[in-house]
């Protein structure tokens, strides 16, 4: 049972990863926290819901559209809403945030319909058998996908001009506007790229629960959690606290009980807030005085 309850969480945590990497991502950049993180995925989700299910695309096909969908939203929220107040407090910039998450979520219910509808499955056969445990075909492609994303995103960030912008821009933006790097337009692809890992996220949850405006709802709190278990300031970090959370959480549901699994996710904010607020892998913040 432990052996199972492992891998169940792993799967899981690869979700929470996909989506701690984007809000680490923006706020490596821009210092914020995106409030409207999941509902951006959830909009970009029942994108690919009308590609797939209504215009009849292949999966690959709609995916894919999804995807250049929710590059081009993430592109368009930053320039739209955030880049004309962007010389003002960092607080407002978070509040702007949280409007657009109440703002999509009203606007995705007015378009698609607050009623729950299902999401077809990627991967369909018989799970698979190794030794004693079970695993499904559809946690095999959540672990494939994760990690090609985390890749991905490790080569642009390592090996491309527009990774070294982003990474000069996270370090100081103001260093970097003096050298020549478009900072405005880093801060679009930012937003592109989060919604990005957003949005694969949102396609891999859907068949697994219902598509609807809230089904972001839960996983935007994983998400938060795995981000400061890891630390805000660390893409490595989200990836080790969403697989970290998975696990720790299944076992919990597993051992003690189903109803302290979305509890668990508060307390173990708390809990790493008041021993290690950077996080496990993070570095403390410093300030000048």
């Amino acid at each position: 049972m432990f052996g199972q309850q492992v891998v169940s969480g792993l799967s899981a945590g690869c979700l929470y990863a996909l989506a701690a990497l984007g809000l680490v991502l923006i706020y490596r950049t821009m210092d914020i926290v995106n409030f409207a993180h999941g509902e951006m995925a959830m909009v970009s989700t029942f994108m690919a819901h009308t590609f797939l299910v209504r215009l009849g695309f292949s999966y690959i096909l709609a995916a894919c559209g999804a995807i250049i969908f929710a590059f081009l939203f993430g592109m368009a929220v930053e320039r739209i809403f955030l880049r004309p107040i962007q010389g003002g407090p960092l607080i407002s910039l978070m509040i702007m945030t949280l409007g657009l998450f109440m703002v999509m979520n009203g606007a995705a219910g007015w378009v698609w319909g607050f009623d729950p509808v299902s999401f077809p499955r990627a991967v369909s056969g018989r799970p698979i058998w190794i030794g004693d445990l079970i695993i499904t075909r559809d946690s095999i492609l959540v672990l494939a996908v994760t990690i090609a994303m985390a890749l991905a995103l490790y080569m642009v960030l390592r090996f491309t001009m527009a990774g070294i912008a982003i990474r000069a821009t996270s370090q100081n933006s103001r260093a970097a506007r003096l050298m020549g790097v478009p900072v405005p337009k880093v801060y679009a692809l930012t937003w592109g790229i989060s919604a990005v890992l957003g949005a694969v996220a949102g396609i891999l949850i859907a068949p697994t629960t219902f598509l609807s405006p809230s089904m972001m709802a839960e996983v935007q709190i994983k998400a938060f959690t795995a981000a400061v278990l890891g630390g805000f300031s660390s893409l490595p970090g989200a990836v080790v606290g969403g697989l970290l959370l998975g696990v720790l959480e299944n076992l919990v549901a597993g051992y003690i009980s189903t109803e302290l699994k979305s509890t668990f996710a508060f307390a173990l904010i708390v809990a790493v807030l008041f021993i290690r607020p950077s996080g496990l892998l993070g570095t403390p913040p410093k300030r000048k005085v």
